[in-house]
């Protein structure tokens, strides 16, 4: 194996591994962290303009774009099963009201941002994340609030709190993207 593809591999492995994080990490925040947090609901940070958001809503935001560098790195085959152990992930580390909501929410947020990104991304990688990104966060945003809280009060902070991590993460993005065309190193 050329160190071209090894530096790939190992990348998409770290993308793979930051991206399972993200799944306990939200479930974790949700319950725990929060400028308040509701008895029977969820802990809540401000994402600004006013909304404030569940607070696992930062490490979900970060999981769609990661989701999309494990293609990138390891192909769509790696991109499907990182899905599927985040999916596991969620029902594990989600307490027992959050577990279909979470669950539910990630594959179907995931899928959705897969089959946006999978057209784009050789041609347009930031537009690819960026629309994949906001269609995935959208769609996990309204399928985990109504399952989870059966209202989608919280909808708008949600997609402004995921919409500044996926915007955070471009700049990252455009520099992994010169740099692998310097190297001469291709996506997955």
């Amino acid at each position: 194996m050329s160190d071209l593809n090894r530096t790939r591999r190992n990348e998409g492995f770290a993308f793979f591994a930051a991206f399972a994080a993200t799944v306990p990490l939200a479930n974790w925040l949700i319950g725990n962290v929060g400028t308040f947090c509701a008895p029977q609901g969820p802990c809540v940070i401000p994402v600004g303009f006013g909304f404030e958001a569940p607070s696992g809503v930062l490490a979900v935001g970060a999981a769609l774009v990661l989701r999309d560098l494990v293609q990138r790195r390891l192909g769509l085959g790696w991109s499907m099963v990182a899905i599927l152990v985040g999916a596991a992930l969620s029902a594990t580390f989600a307490s027992r009201e959050l577990v279909i909501a979470s669950t539910a929410a990630f594959l179907l947020s995931e899928l959705a941002d897969l089959a946006i990104y999978t057209p784009l991304q050789r041609r347009r990688l930031m537009l690819a994340v960026l629309i994949s990104g906001v269609v995935g966060l959208t769609v996990d945003s309204i399928v985990f609030l109504w399952l989870a809280f059966g209202s989608l009060d919280f909808v708008a902070g949600q997609v402004l709190g995921k919409l500044w991590m996926v915007l955070i993460t471009l700049p990252l993005l455009a520099w992994l993207r010169q740099r692998d065309a310097r190297l001469g190193l291709s996506p997955a």
